[in-house]
């Protein structure tokens, strides 16, 4: 039997406060229409004080796990897709792993908003290639901690969340190809310049606030909505399909303009272009398994359906996968 790898189990969490554009009016210098207007954007989630990345990853992933029907035991491999990592060190993945009760090897991949799919790729291929069964792979963030509150450019985007799915072996395919990039060039285009190797803490990089996002917003679009038309149709064409087949194109979702743009590119019809960034922000590597999930529950996803998931962020980096999807359609409470 050929091994294939699948999606048999999904979940998602979103912390319980939200911060709508309304709160942002009273703390910085904007509006609900400003905001609204340039990023789809109306709410997103904020981590409680008491949270972090690894208590939402690990909400996700336990709830992904039930749904999938397996016992902790039968986990694997932790992959984790985060920009937010609770610490430098030790990885997010291994805080996760202990909060799940889990005793498998666990490890996070930063590549920005792409890293759910990169995480993807490493998940299928340990299947594949026999190493692993079962495969738990999140994307989880808590962006919100990074995010500067007096610079309207950037805290208007992002919010907090996690989203995960357990891949299994099947003997059809189910994760069919993934297509990974990065171009290193444009690392300064989006990054957090201070707080690593490169650039150490210090009371005048803090004074300066390098220990946030710094984005170069007009260029992060150009390479969207370059980038990404082109690696979802290669990613078509390597697993043999074509954009009328896609049931849905669930692409990262950092903002409407930038989905709206890409969808108009491949000219796919929008009604088949999942879009939740409005009551979600931009949650990086979150935000395409939050999509998945959202999906899912809401019943809209039937066997047979063919998927794109398509990532782009920071590095810079992007990845696409096509998905045949198995899971049956939920029961009324969605799981």
């Amino acid at each position: 039997m050929t091994r294939h790898a699948t999606i048999i189990g999904t979940g998602s969490y979103l912390p319980e406060t939200t911060m709508t554009n309304a709160d942002l009016e009273r703390m910085i210098e904007t509006s609900d229409q400003w905001i609204t207007s340039r990023t789809g954007i109306h709410e997103r989630h904020v981590v409680a004080e008491n949270e972090t990345t690894s208590d939402l990853a690990a909400r996700a992933a336990a709830m992904a796990i039930a749904r999938a029907g397996v016992g902790l035991d039968a986990i694997d491999l932790l992959l984790l897709g985060t920009t937010s990592p609770d610490y430098i060190m030790p990885s997010t993945a291994c805080m996760t792993q202990a909060k799940l009760g889990l005793s498998c090897p666990a490890v996070d991949l930063m590549a920005a908003c792409s890293s759910f799919v990169y995480a993807l790729q490493a998940g299928a291929a340990a299947i594949e290639s026999g190493r692993a069964d079962t495969v738990l792979v999140i994307g989880a963030e808590a962006l919100t901690r990074l995010v500067d509150f007096t610079d309207r450019s950037t805290c208007v985007l992002f919010g907090d969340g996690a989203g995960a799915v357990v891949l299994g072996v099947s003997d059809e395919p189910g994760v069919e190809a993934i297509v990974l990039g990065a171009d290193g060039s444009g690392a300064e285009q989006l990054i957090i310049p201070s707080g690593g190797a490169a650039a150490p803490m210090t009371v005048d990089g803090a004074a300066a606030r390098q220990q946030f996002v710094k984005m170069n917003g007009g260029e992060v679009f150009k390479f969207a909505v370059r980038v990404i038309p082109r690696v979802t149709t290669e990613v078509l064409a390597q697993s043999g399909h074509t954009l009328d087949e896609l049931a849905w194109l669930i692409p990262h979702q950092a903002n409407k303009r930038i989905i709206d743009t890409i969808g108009e590119r491949l000219a796919i019809d929008p009604e088949r272009v999942y879009l939740n960034v409005g009551r979600t922000g931009n949650t990086s590597a979150a935000s395409i398994p939050l999509a998945l999930d959202d999906l899912y529950t809401g019943g809209r996803l039937r066997p047979g359906d063919l998927i794109a998931l398509v990532g782009f962020g920071a590095g810079l980096t992007w990845g696409a996968a096509t998905v045949r999807w198995t899971m049956p359609v939920p029961d009324k409470g969605g799981s």
